[in-house]
Parts: C-alpha cells; sequence; structure tokens
C-alpha cells in the first residue's frame, strides 16, 4: 500500500512539474512574441505602415507571459521575501508563520481560480473580442485559472516539502 501511494504521488509531482515547464515554456514563448511584434511595428512605422493588432498582439501575450510565469516562479521559490524578520522568529514559530503564509497563498489562489473560470464563462457568453484584430479573448481567463490552480498545487507540494523545490532553476 505503501509502495502505490510513493508512485502515485511521484506521478502527480511529475505532472505538476511537467505542467510548470510547459506553462513556462508558453511564457517565454509570449515573451518572444511581444519583441518579435514589437520590433517590427518600429520597424514597419519607419516605413510608414504600422503593423495593424500590434498593440492586441503584444497585450494579450504580455497577460500570457505574467500568468504562465507565476507556476514557474513558485516552484522555484523565486518570490520576493522577508527573510530578516522570519529568520527572528524561533524554529516553531517560522513553522507557524510558513504553514499559515502558504494556507492564505492556496485560498487566495483557488479563490483566483475559480473567479477566473467565472470571468471567462462571462467573456464567452458575451462574445468580447479585442478591439483591432477582433480575436476572442474569452480563453485569456481560462488560462490564468489553469496557471493559479496550478501556483495552489505549487504551494501545496512546497508547504509539504519545505525544503525540497519541485524545480531546480
Amino acid at each position: 500500500m505503501h509502495d502505490t501511494l510513493l508512485r502515485i504521488y511521484a506521478a502527480y509531482t511529475a505532472a505538476v512539474r511537467w505542467a510548470v515547464l510547459l506553462l513556462a515554456g508558453l511564457a517565454g514563448t509570449a515573451v518572444c512574441i511581444m519583441m518579435l511584434i514589437t520590433c517590427a511595428d518600429v520597424v514597419l512605422r519607419g516605413f510608414g505602415a504600422p503593423l495593424s493588432g500590434a498593440l492586441d498582439i503584444v497585450t494579450i501575450a504580455g497577460s500570457v507571459a505574467i500568468g504562465c510565469a507565476l507556476p514557474y516562479t513558485t516552484a522555484v521559490k523565486g518570490h520576493v521575501s522577508i527573510e530578516y524578520f522570519f529568520h527572528k522568529l524561533s524554529r516553531k514559530g517560522r513553522i507557524v508563520v510558513d504553514t499559515f503564509s502558504r494556507l492564505i497563498g492556496i485560498t487566495l489562489f483557488v479563490f483566483l481560480t475559480q473567479q477566473f473560470v467565472r470571468y471567462g464563462a462571462s467573456l464567452r457568453a458575451s462574445g468580447l473580442v479585442s478591439p483591432t484584430l477582433q480575436a476572442p479573448l474569452f480563453w485569456m481567463p481560462y488560462l490564468l485559472a489553469v496557471c493559479c490552480g496550478l501556483v495552489s498545487l505549487v504551494i501545496l507540494h512546497n508547504m509539504i516539502h519545505p525544503s525540497r523545490k519541485i524545480i531546480e532553476p
């Protein structure tokens, strides 16, 4: 029974790691798209022919980049923290504060996941599109919901295994 649970947990951890790396790759791709579109737009403006929809593309890619980078940043523990005050606490105090802050983080990101799903449904129902390209936008909150849900799972892993990163940078 114990071996089965360990195998299930290893598969779960591998799936979370894979999803985090996939989203990190998507974030990197979005940043590259932002750079390429911005450069192309600047060059084409020099010739009097600006790139139509550049602002739409850069705005969407920026949202994708920020949202998809969150799980990776959380997985490698790359967020800013206040270590000075944290280390002034006793070991027991650090455990309590760390656990409490992680529970708050999980609660926040689960809430955000729910809200993004609701917002995506409302965008889908309204048929909202981007101003210039007329591209549908309902998928963006759904993607951000996936990102926030994955952040919750990463925080849970970090809470259960505080000394082990799910991914090494």
